[in-house]
């Protein structure tokens, strides 16, 4: 530890950081005769490293060296250095800022990034600024990036040590395993133990991703010889099993370890010096748009995997095994996500406003993600542990207290007195693995279960651990045992506002939960008849998540549990199937309508605004285009695109502006069928407005007045302004006629109205192929006038008299 108290200490796997830091801190007196805390990630951990150190002592655990975590302790008035998982710290410090009577804390395995030793590091930052500088801290990890957490404690020396490490031997595979059904995995790993098992001597320790791959890879060495124990190891085994597969193995045995990432660290699986790895990790992530966590299974990092190689080189040379090839290797991250980027926020949102303290505030390696803090925070507020403006309220302070989840801690003190005890055993239940999984969703199966935990002959251990801990929180929270027919269901709805289910429409049990998202039930399961249920699990999948654990809930609980949430929405909207508005009156629990009926006093401007919206889905296309309509867009837009000042015209932009121009005339429009009686080319002149017409007119007249005085309406439609008009009634005119300074196209028509040429240029015409334009129209009209010299004559409608 450096003279101003902070250090990061890097040293590789088995080079003695958490069983002899610690000591050696103690003897060179560095806490200041205050006790030394060493904070572990995983129970197993704090348990293992107390044991060990205290061995090394002499003594039993409790004495110098002891440890505390969530519902247990073994601590005495002689304990030095007290071994702790990490939220154990942050309710510490929470409670007493000062740390009165700590001289040192210890993060050990900090590379590991968990939620809570970023946040426990951050507040033990703050608190040694404001409160402790005299507070030792140091952070130690074998696969750490020194330079930014040195950095973040000020300017901490790194201190490297190389440890007395033992070679460990790298063997790869030889081709890349191919992706394929999960049982695949088991079979590979399977074939690699045993390679390893033929080859070397001594025992294996293997990593795969879960509980349900150790256990499938069990049944597959099942025949791997009389000599050899296969153990698993992982944490939801009961704390004697897990000490059985450190335990050093009877002599002329052998010992198979299968473990998940809870032996990747501050472990030492006695005789174990062959490491078979199956390169993968299983983490959990939280969407924050849904209010789930999904565990997905992916590639273990570089540091992951020397962190695992290092076990294999504890105690002597050692042999590492891996299931992927060294080629894939550099293809894998460098080191795994922070905990704090994918994690439920709430617990951590939650510390921090007891805390008073923004993220910003506090000396984090990874900030919070705002997104996902947000959503945490919005979620403590409709449990009501903060405020409108963000700040702790008097519950939250007391959800903070409690040793669980901010939902679980609601139900157990929202939840009447008599009913504590049974919120208590929930809780338990739904932060512990599902000891029943396969027989349904119904979590009130689960309940009764631990009541008669011995007619469960595999699940009893982990339906007995359940139970002890519901007594502990029970204890914790001044809970009583509380009646067994407390309503599970509006107990579940205080935990889990965001997802009460309301079943769709249908024949497969199909729902839609109250925070938006949707959910399926299996058809077969008890629970699939239900109108409602509160949800309390579901696996995660992003578009329709698979209901895992639930209770049934009726509609008068509903409305009792969320009677200051429940509020009348009056809705009107188009429907697209059936092209109409329609007009309703819900009772809403956030997306989920309770009731539904028809609102038939709809003010006629709601109504016209979802008409509009109805266009809008239908498109420009189902209003009743005119060629008058037609004819006057074409001309604004051809007037605007020469400077005329007036209302956008286009497609795009009469889409955008329905509600200025068109959401007036639909007063008393409900389907689509009614938009046949606008008339268009009036509600068009109308949004054009009087000014702007004569500005477009002014550029782009509606007409050209032939010298006959015949009318003849300018289509602005094509590439240039054009009219059609009989040839005769442009005889004298020699110039050619315009619009906006632009010559029109015109079409010249016989005395039937049919096109006899186009032309561009009138004197021209006259002048060139007037003439054998004449002598096809004589014969063909020889009633109407065709003079020689067409500038010479007038314009006429008029025919010769008969003779």
């Amino acid at each position: 530890m450096s003279a101003k108290g902070r250090a990061v200490l890097t040293a590789p796997p088995g080079a003695g950081k958490t069983t002899l830091v610690p000591l050696a801190l103690r003897e060179a007196g560095i806490a200041a005769g205050g006790r030394i805390l060493m904070l572990e990630p995983r129970r197993l951990a704090a348990r293992a490293a107390a044991e060990r150190m205290a061995r090394l002592l002499g003594e039993e655990v409790g004495a110098t060296v002891g440890y505390r975590m969530r519902g247990e302790a073994r601590t005495s008035g002689a304990t030095v250095i007290e071994v702790v998982t990490e939220g154990v710290l942050t309710r510490m410090i929470q409670s007493d800022p000062g740390l009165e009577g700590v001289g040192a804390v210890i993060f050990d395995e900090f590379h590991e990034r968990s939620i809570h030793a970023d946040l426990g590091l951050a507040l033990t930052l703050e608190a040694r600024e404001a409160l402790r500088e005299d507070l030792g801290v140091l952070v130690m990890s074998a696969t750490l990036d020194a330079e930014p957490v040195a950095a973040l404690m000020g300017g901490a020396p790194i201190i490297r040590s190389e440890g007395r490490a033992y070679p460990v031997e790298l063997r790869w595979a030889e081709a890349p395993r191919r992706a394929g059904p999960r049982s695949r995995l088991e079979t590979a790993m399977a074939s690699l133990i045993r390679r390893a098992h033929g080859e070397e001597t001594g025992d294996i320790l293997a990593f795969l991703p879960g509980e349900g791959e150790i256990r499938r890879t069990a049944a597959a060495l099942a025949d791997i010889g009389a000599a050899t124990d296969v153990r698993p190891l992982y944490g939801a085994m009961p704390f004697a099993d897990q000490r059985a597969a450190l335990a050093p193995s009877p002599k002329g045995r052998r010992k198979i370890v299968l473990a998940t990432s809870i032996a990747e660290t501050s472990l030492t699986v006695e005789g174990a010096r062959i490491v078979v790895d199956a390169g993968l990790a299983r983490r959990a992530r939280f969407d924050p748009g849904s209010g789930m966590s999904r565990l997905i299974t992916e590639p273990a990092s570089r540091a992951e995997a020397e962190q695992r190689k290092g076990r294999a080189g504890r105690l002597e040379p050692g042999v590492c095994y891996r299931l992927w090839t060294k080629g894939d290797d550099g293809a894998r991250p460098a080191f795994a996500p922070p905990e704090i980027e994918t994690a439920d926020l709430a617990p951590i949102a939650l510390d921090l406003a007891a805390w008073g303290a923004a993220p910003c505030d506090l000396a984090f390696l990874t900030p919070p993600p705002e997104g996902p803090l947000a959503a945490a925070r919005s979620l403590l507020a409709e449990l009501g542990a903060l405020d409108e403006e963000g700040r702790i309220t008097a519950h939250g302070r007391a959800l903070a207290k409690a040793p669980t989840h901010p939902r679980l801690a609601h139900m157990i003190l929202a939840a009447p007195e008599d009913d504590r005890g049974v919120a208590c055993r929930l809780a338990a239940l739904l932060e512990a693995r599902d000891p029943l999984r396969g027989i349904g969703a119904d979590i009130g199966a689960r309940l009764k279960a631990l009541d008669a935990p011995k007619r469960h002959d595999a699940a009893e251990g982990a339906l007995r651990r359940i139970g002890e801990e519901a007594a502990r929180l029970a204890k914790r929270l001044s809970a009583g045992k509380g009646g067994r027919a407390a309503p599970v269901g509006s107990m579940l709805a205080r935990a889990y506002p965001d997802r009460i289910a309301l079943r769709r429409k249908g024949d497969e049990p199909r729902y839609l939960l109250s925070g938006g998202k949707g959910a399926k039930l299996s058809a077969e399961d008890a629970l699939a008849g239900e109108a409602m249920l509160v949800v309390a699990d579901l696996d995660g999948a992003a578009r329709e998540a698979a209901i895992r654990l639930a209770a049934p809930i009726s509609r008068a609980e509903v409305e009792e549990v969320f009677a200051d949430r429940l509020a009348w929405a009056e809705v009107c909207e188009w429907s697209r199937r059936h092209r109409r508005v329609e007009a309703r009156r819900r009772l809403m629990l956030g997306a989920l309508a309770l009731e539904d009926k028809s609102w038939t006093d709809a003010p006629p401007e709601t109504l016209a605004v979802a008409m509009t919206a109805g266009v809008r889905d239908l498109g420009l296309a189902a209003l009743p285009w005119t060629d008058a309509a037609r004819r006057l867009t074409a001309r604004v837009e051809w007037a605007r695109a020469r400077g005329a000042d007036a209302p956008d015209f286009s497609e795009g932009a009469l889409m955008e502006t329905l509600e200025t121009w068109l959401a007036p005339h639909l007063m008393g429009a409900s389907e689509a069928d009614h938009l046949a009686r606008l008339n268009l080319n009036d509600i068009l002149t109308a949004h054009l407005g009087w000014t702007a017409l004569q500005a477009v007119n002014a550029v782009a007249p509606e007409a050209f007045t032939a010298p006959t005085g015949t009318s003849c309406r300018i289509d602005y439609g094509g590439e240039r302004p054009s009219i059609a008009v009989r040839l005769q009634e442009l005889f004298g005119l020699d110039r050619h006629p315009s619009a906006g300074g632009e010559p029109l196209t015109i079409e010249l028509l016989s005395p039937a109205r049919r096109p006899v040429q186009t032309t561009a240029d009138l004197p021209g015409f006259w002048r060139s192929s007037y003439a054998d334009v004449r002598k096809d129209m004589r014969g063909r009209y020889p009633r109407h006038p065709w003079p020689e010299d067409p500038l010479a004559a007038s314009a006429t409608t008029r025919v010769k008299p008969r003779s």
